[in-house]
């Protein structure tokens, strides 16, 4: 799948790193949306359908990390490409649904890039 034709949802709480998470993005050719927090995610995935991946932050406000939000989407969108991220908080592989990826911050941009194109 070509980057210009995918959509990744960012879900991070940090401005600043959500922005810049989007730039990465956007700069790597993807079309780039961003939510807040997991039910803001949630809202979006429910409203649209173009979106192939989401890059979350595990720590959030809201009642709901990343994990449960991977877990989530998992559920009702099984073939979206996801992957986690955190710079606190490392899970092992068998914390995180089937299928998702982790990736530790601070990340380096062809990091976060290819990572993402292995999901995909």
């Amino acid at each position: 799948m070509e980057a210009k034709s995918i959509t990744v949802l960012v879900v991070e709480d940090e401005p600043l790193v959500r922005t810049m998470a989007a730039e990465i993005f956007a700069d790597a050719g993807y079309r780039v949306c961003e939510a807040c927090d997991a039910l803001g995610a949630l809202s979006i995935l429910a409203a649209r359908n173009d979106i192939c991946a989401v890059l979350t932050d595990i720590e959030m406000p809201g009642g709901m990390n990343g994990v449960a939000l991977a877990a989530a989407i998992r559920e009702q969108w099984p073939d979206m490409a996801i992957l986690v991220t955190s710079g606190r908080v490392f899970p092992s592989e068998a914390d995180l649904p089937q299928g998702v990826g982790f990736l530790a911050k601070p990340w380096r941009i062809n990091e976060i890039v290819g990572s993402m194109a292995a999901m995909l």
